[in-house]
């Protein structure tokens, strides 16, 4: 099934319109995302979520290498890579999530409030490791209500309110707007 076309603009994607193009082919060319709530196949195992996750030719052919950066990245994955995903915590649940985008080597990962109901030391997690995929070549398109934590993780941000843009610049520049800092950061 087709994706849906915008009712105006257009969605492209490294110069290509992907306006009509299937998910599997967006993934195809690159782009992947997480959503807001991690849903993995509960009735499988961690591997074999993260294994799905390896749907391109290309990820296919570096699955084991994918994989080991996964466990590199989230070793708590390692450790439960039996454990069937349901009974998973809602942190590892998004670990899993991350991990399962991953695995399809994307060059644009697009994360949707990646942070959601974790606990302050897994959030820090989450971002140190968001932080590392960037490091390592990634895109990295993140929408976050901690908009501190984003600001402090990005390069560049735009500030949403009502669906339409509040605010966008340099994150760091954002960070010291006193409009923003009163207004999004409570500071």
């Amino acid at each position: 099934m087709p994706c849906e076309k915008p009712d105006e603009g257009s969605v492209s994607f490294a110069g290509e319109s992907l306006a009509g193009l299937r998910p599997h082919d967006i993934c195809q060319r690159g782009m992947v995302r997480t959503f807001q709530i991690a849903r993995p196949f509960m009735h499988l195992c961690v591997l074999e979520n993260l294994i799905l996750g390896a749907c391109t030719r290309r990820a296919r052919a570096a699955r084991e290498e994918t994989l080991e950066r996964v466990y590199t990245l989230f070793p708590r994955l390692r450790e439960r890579c039996r454990q069937i995903a349901g009974t998973l915590s809602g942190g590892e649940q998004q670990m899993a999530a991350i991990g399962r985008g991953l695995m399809s080597r994307p060059r644009l990962l697009m994360l949707d409030e990646p942070s959601l109901g974790l606990s302050p030391m897994l959030v820090r997690a989450i971002f140190d490791i968001i932080q590392e995929i960037n490091r390592a070549g990634a895109t990295i398109l993140l929408v976050e209500q901690n908009v501190f934590r984003a600001l402090k993780l990005s390069h560049r941000g735009y500030i949403l309110e009502n669906g339409r843009v509040a605010a966008e610049g340099p994150s760091q520049q954002l960070l010291h707007d006193p409009q923003v800092r009163t207004a999004y950061l409570g500071l």
